[in-house]
């Protein structure tokens, strides 16, 4: 059974940074596409960044420049670096894995691509 789980959240001030990681039950080397995404109060899930196999990544308009995803196949881990944070940063985020190749990058930010899912770790960005 793939089983994900995510840690490294916390509450933090506006401009501090944060990294989150995902532990993954199995090698990741079988998960082609792995991504990040979050869940605000009120708001619909949203794709931060994502990553494939080959190391393509793409990320969301709001993280460009501010966020970095990595994933380490040996480790069996997916990272996201956050820098400059912002309180509408704040909410739930979410490790998710697919074994789907040739995502567009529309695709690798939708979550009805990814099939497996880790239970979230909450970020808070206090003003």
């Amino acid at each position: 059974q793939v089983r994900l789980v995510e840690s490294g959240g916390e509450s933090v001030q506006v401009g501090e940074s944060l990294n989150l990681s995902c532990a993954a039950s199995s090698y990741t080397n079988r998960y082609i596409s792995m991504a990040w995404f979050r869940q605000g109060p009120g708001k619909e899930r949203e794709g931060v960044a994502a990553i494939d196999d080959g190391g393509s990544i793409v990320y969301g308009d709001s993280v460009k420049g501010r966020f970095a995803i990595s994933r380490d196949n040996i480790k069996n881990t997916l990272d996201l670096q956050m820098n400059s944070l912002k309180p509408e940063d704040t909410a739930m985020y979410y490790c998710a894995a697919a074994r789907r190749r040739s995502m567009t990058a529309i695709e690798a930010l939708s979550p009805n691509e990814y099939p497996y899912w880790g239970q979230g770790t909450q970020v808070t960005v206090s003003s």
